[in-house]
């Protein structure tokens, strides 16, 4: 298999408004870089002085360049039988479908991103942006900013992945959806335009019904897996009827969870089955024992009448995080309902329990331990607002909780985040609280750190 590594210069952020100013493809085929294209490219437009600071391309540097359309036949020839990689695949993919469309040619070609091979084969770094990860992992980029230098760099660093696990790295090749396989109602063109940003999406059959209600921290990533589904009986039938695609941005993934939640409920769609009721049936709860010892118990709420702790989406999920709490917290596993044993637990011999199990540790030192993780789930009846992004750079999204109790969302506009925050309160649409929505918000406090909270 060969890949074409990628990379382009356009005079703007945008395929819709921008055009290709320079453009490198590197042909690699596992080994070795077999073959190599690089021109520059009149755009037929004015280059905006910002791009020229970034790039150093100037509007004389194009004067007398090909055209896009004098070397597409060379870009289509050139691609025969690769795979499409570049840093951040979305826009450079994007730039040169954008130009062949202009053209009257649909150019679709499986297609992998770096960045989210990175983040996976090579994680842990603190950026990875083409710049920052090639300094980290020692590629020097020549001419940076410029197609033939950071095509290069991409080129090298998808060599190393490549190298550390090709397996992995293949799985990240993205096959584009081929038009005979979904709805003929269903506009690709409308599939092109889905935003990869925060927000809810909507499919439709052909009789304007509501069929299925998803969020996403991604939506044309993820309508994308949905029409690609092939996995059970179910996934088929769904892409079978799905005749239209809608979305609204959130901007905050926790708005994007709530508003999910309330319309699924609203709109009972047929291929939400499971979420229709409650999408966390299993909670975690807490008893003391005849011994006087704090229990956590991962229990099905339709065994229990009280409410829990915390609510999970399968009981797997409340097992995996019980594991890690009792090795943070250096609880016991039997205690915990994880291990069974007339005696101590497993951890216990590996010295990593402090033997609540046997008696050894005394239960008013391990239920402090038990209840100091405890309180910390409880919002102790505070009033707050959780701030987060919004749908814009010129926004933020707000969640408004009063006295330990959800009241609903908004958006601020710029000059009103600025603004005494008893402004703030006249931009949240006021909404109910369920068991959901306070185990949501629950959730992502628990989970999340990239969000702002402001008491009141």
């Amino acid at each position: 298999m060969n890949f074409v590594i990628v990379d382009v210069e356009t005079t703007g952020g945008s395929p819709k408004n921008s055009k290709i100013t320079e453009i490198a493809m590197y042909k690699f085929n596992g080994t070795e870089i077999v073959d190599e294209f690089s021109a520059l490219v009149d755009p037929e437009m004015e280059i905006p002085e910002f791009i020229v600071r970034l790039t150093g391309i100037t509007n004389k540097h194009v004067e007398g360049a090909p055209k896009f359309f004098e070397i597409a036949k060379e870009v289509i020839e050139f691609f025969e039988g690769c795979v499409f990689v570049a840093h951040n695949v979305s826009f450079d993919y994007g730039m040169i479908r954008s130009e062949f469309k202009h053209l009257g040619y649909d150019f679709r070609k499986p297609h992998l991103c770096t960045v989210e091979a990175s983040r996976k084969i090579i994680p842990n770094h603190a950026s990875y942006s083409l710049g920052k990860l090639s300094r980290a992992i020692g590629i020097q980029i020549k001419n940076r900013h410029r197609a033939g230098g950071d095509a290069l760099a991409t080129t090298k660093l998808f060599e190393i992945l490549y190298q550390k696990n090709q397996k992995t790295l293949q799985s990240f090749i993205k096959e584009e959806l081929n038009p005979k396989t979904i709805h003929p109602n269903l506009d690709m063109d409308t599939i092109d335009e889905l935003p990869s940003k925060v927000g809810v999406y909507f499919f439709y059959n052909e009789f304007n019904q509501i069929i299925y209600i998803g969020k996403s921290i991604s939506i044309k990533n993820r309508v994308l897996q949905h029409l690609r589904n092939k996995s059970s009986s179910k996934a088929i039938r769904m892409v079978d009827e799905i005749a239209r695609i809608e979305y609204k941005l959130t901007g905050s993934e926790l708005i994007a969870l709530l508003f999910e939640s309330e319309l699924i409920k609203k709109n009972q769609p047929k291929f939400n089955r499971k979420l229709r009721k409650s999408r966390f049936p299993y909670g975690l709860f807490d008893t003391v024992n005849e011994s006087g010892y704090i229990e956590l118990r991962i229990i099905s709420l339709a065994k229990s009448t009280v409410e829990p702790l915390l609510h999970f989406t399968s009981r797997k999920e409340g097992t995996d995080f019980l594991m890690n709490l009792s090795s943070k917290h250096s609880l016991c596993q039997k205690l915990c309902g994880l291990y069974e044993s007339k005696t101590s637990c497993f951890q216990f011999e590996l010295d990593t329990c402090k033997g609540a199990c046997i008696g050894k540790e005394k239960n008013e030192s391990y239920n402090n331990r038990v209840q100091k993780f405890v309180d910390s789930l409880v919002f102790d009846f505070s009033s707050f607002i959780i701030m987060d992004k919004g749908r814009s750079r010129n926004e933020k999204s707000i969640v408004l909780m009063e006295n330990g109790v959800f009241k609903g969302y908004g958006y601020l506009p710029y000059p009103v985040f600025k603004q005494d925050k008893s402004k703030w309160l006249e931009h949240v649409e006021t909404l109910k609280e369920d068991r959901d929505t306070k185990s949501i918000i629950n959730g992502y406090l628990r989970k999340k750190k990239n969000f702002k909270r402001i008491n009141l």
